[in-house]
């Protein structure tokens, strides 16, 4: 798989590859596989496990953890259905808990199998990069020397911890220490009312945790849409969740957090604190000053191949501090890898979809109507309540939900904001119509499956 290399000066032994891939993430190992079945020699090093935070503390165990809990809800709920329980439900959580380990085991032990068979070289441990010369890039990992053609960053991102007074002497989560958990708190303070804050507070919720979320913001979800997320925090009102927006934390200390809003101080009650503020691209301690990697907004600055200011650097995921998601990085790897195999490609960030996975899920894609008002430019806006679905209405009693397209002058389609169970498996088709800029005309002849709730799309364009 590699070629060695003796230094006469260190008399050490240096293993030549094309590509050096730094990362073991969505981004790192699906570029990998990519990279070597396209017949480049590629080692990849992840200093913790293979997957990163999506597959181990991020993406896959949170939505392990959710479906439990969907599980729960529509039994509770299943009454309403014509179905009867003969006592309530409940739950093993050290069995949901145990369940998410496994899930988790499966998916990166299937990672670690392909990158075997594509022949991909993985090295656990701290790869720092050295420098360059003569064309080639060195990296270091476990006392071994590498040198590479081109060399692709994937470091992810890590937690954001706030400068909250009090929280450096107090105990609290992250998302990852709230995925090892034991056993259940009674109640729950999140501070982030952001995606990752929504999905943990909708499953302690259906576990039964009095839950608080605190967010600095006039509204939940950040840059989605306003009034899906509106929906969103109404429905969650309604199971117990106690919302306090435009809402800053002062300060904090066991069991309690200190809020101030509109000039008024409260304080909030709580047994554990889970902080989840956002997260910040990694791209200290890699070495990168060594190839004058330019930096921009706290991530690395790449162009439309995912290329840096170094010629033979590329960046993909958080470490760019764009989109931080996991499968717009799978995207961002696919192109820097097909730009070094010379495969004509470049990214393209207008119709990226987002979902959150709580219940009922929220998902959309493409221009919000804040965005547009803020930009002054003139959209129209399709919408409709998933009601309007015979699907929908028949597997979700009393259900809510919308559909929300927008459209530029010419009616193309350039957003989708979708509420209601199944959103994150309808805004794929939408995100496709906003990347080939596909008008309503066009979308009206096609024809979609019914009863499916995917009519809802169809039946928008006639409002």
């Amino acid at each position: 798989m590699f070629f060695l290399f003796i230094l006469d000066i260190n008399k050490e032994y240096i293993m030549a590859y094309d590509l050096a891939i730094i990362g073991g993430g969505p981004a790192g190992y699906n570029a990998a596989e990519r990279a070597a079945s396209g017949g480049l020699k590629t080692v990849l090093f992840e200093k913790n496990a293979i997957g990163g935070v999506c597959l181990n503390e991020g993406c896959i165990p949170t939505k392990t953890l959710l479906y439990s809990a969907k599980i729960l809800d529509n039994i509770k709920s299943a009454s309403k259905y014509g179905i009867l329980t003969d006592t309530n439900p409940g739950f093993d959580f050290q069995k949901i808990m145990s369940r998410k380990d496994k899930v988790v085991k499966k998916l990166t032990s299937g990672v670690a199998m392909k990158l075997k068979a594509y022949g991909v070289h993985f090295v656990e441990g701290v790869a720092t990069v050295q420098g360059d010369k003569d064309g080639m890039i060195n990296i270091s990992c476990n006392d071994e020397l590498y040198s590479v053609k081109f060399l692709l960053l994937c470091t992810g991102s890590e937690t954001v911890i706030p400068p909250i007074k009090g929280l450096a002497d107090t105990e609290y989560w992250t998302s990852k220490e709230a995925l090892e958990l034991k056993e259940l708190p009674k109640s729950l303070a999140i501070i982030g009312g952001g995606v990752i804050g929504m999905e943990f507070a909708s499953f302690f919720n259906s576990m039964g945790v009095k839950v608080t979320v605190i967010e600095m913001l006039p509204e939940i979800l950040g840059a989605m849409d306003k009034e899906t997320s509106a929906m969103l925090r109404a429905d969650y009102t309604k199971k117990g969740i106690r919302f306090l927006l435009g809402t800053k934390v002062s300060e904090v200390a066991t069991g309690k957090v200190f809020i101030e809003k509109d000039g008024k101080q409260e304080t909030v009650e709580t047994e554990k604190i889970l902080v989840s503020v956002g997260r910040r691209a990694v791209t200290t301690n890699l070495g990168l000053e060594n190839l004058h990697v330019e930096l921009q907004k706290g991530g690395v600055k790449v162009n439309e191949y995912m290329q840096t200011s170094h010629p033979g650097v590329y960046a993909c995921g958080d470490i760019t501090g764009f989109s931080l998601l996991a499968h717009t990085a799978i995207r961002e790897g696919e192109v820097a890898v097909n730009h070094i195999l010379g495969i004509e490609d470049k990214m393209n960030y207008d119709s990226v979809p987002g979902v959150v996975y709580t219940n009922p899920e929220l998902a959309g894609a493409g221009k919000t109507e804040e965005e547009l008002k803020a930009s002054g430019t003139d959209y129209h806006v399709l919408k409709l309540p998933m009601a309007y679905s015979g699907r929908f209405v028949a597997e979700n009693e009393l259900g809510n939900g919308l559909c929300k397209l927008i459209t530029d002058n010419e009616e193309h389609i350039i957003g989708c904001h979708l509420y209601g169970n199944p959103a994150s498996e309808l805004i794929l088709s939408m995100s496709m119509a906003i990347d080939r800029k596909l008008t309503v005309e066009e979308l009206k002849k096609q024809i979609f499956p019914h009863p499916t709730v995917s009519e809802i799309i169809r039946e928008s364009f006639f409002v």
